[in-house]
């Protein structure tokens, strides 16, 4: 239930006070977010599983999304785009827990 009203609270507050990210920012932002999610995704994995722990879930949260952030400026302060790889990383990673997630709520066992 708590998770329910964190998203709809930061939803609200997403709509009615809006937050323009600047552009030279846009590739820190991005890889962040999808650190973030990447976490989310993750921690509701590790639920359905009866594994889930706070602490690794807070610091692979924060620790994912500055990570990723670091990263990206320093491929910026090189010249190259390392961005793009933490792109695909998470990515991936997004979609795999997704599956897993997508499994579990339907009680289907993978065959793989």
């Amino acid at each position: 239930m708590v998770p329910l009203l964190g998203l709809i609270v930061g939803l609200i507050i997403g709509i009615f006070i809006p937050y323009h990210i600047p552009r030279e920012y846009s590739n820190y932002a991005a890889v962040a977010i999808l650190a973030a999610l990447d976490s989310v995704l993750g921690g509701l994995s590790a639920s359905l599983d009866g594994k889930f722990n706070i602490k690794i879930f807070l610091t692979g949260f924060f620790g994912n999304s500055i990570l990723a952030a670091f990263l990206a400026y320093v491929g910026d302060k090189l010249g190259i785009q390392i961005h793009l790889a933490a792109i695909f990383a998470f990515g991936n990673r997004i979609f795999v827990n997704f599956g897993n997630i997508r499994r579990k709520a339907l009680k289907i066992k993978d065959y793989n």
